[in-house]
């Protein structure tokens, strides 16, 4: 295992190591929202260093969709290039651990059908994407 490098940014640095402190008993929502979040344990593709990130609960048929929304910025988030570059990855979902590996999904009709399970599990993603001019990567997250 490489050397973790925490995220920059307090909040999700906290985040983090309060669901991975608690074996993923507490944290386990993403900050005021009230919705259920996983860690996504992944490595970054300029340091090679292990790299962990909060992102929304989202499952479908047993595997996991990540979205690349960052609030609708105009930039994907750093985690996108990561996940591009090194797709084996490791999931935490409350108490469960699982090694999965990840696809961009590229196909228009399953991202359409992804996208909007996506949003029924959390309605501001059609938001941010109204809100930027880049399209939002999709990626599902399969068991390895």
């Amino acid at each position: 295992m490489q050397e973790y490098i925490p995220p920059k940014l307090d909040w999700v640095r906290e985040h983090v190591e309060l669901y991975e402190g608690s074996g993923g008993t507490e944290g386990t929502t993403l900050l005021d929202t009230g919705m259920p979040c996983i860690i996504v344990t992944h490595t970054g593709h300029k340091t090679g260093g292990t790299r962990k990130i909060p992102l929304m609960r989202v499952e479908v048929d047993g595997n996991y969709v990540l979205i690349g929304s960052m609030g609708g910025q105009p930039q994907n988030p750093a985690w996108v290039a990561n996940l591009r570059a090194n797709p084996n990855v490791q999931i935490r979902d409350k108490t469960e651990v699982f090694d999965m590996r990840v696809r961009e999904v590229t196909d228009e009709d399953e991202r359409a059908r992804l996208w909007a399970a996506s949003v029924a599990a959390y309605p501001p993603y059609d938001d941010y994407q109204a809100k930027t001019e880049r399209k939002i990567p999709v990626f599902i997250a399969e068991p390895r």
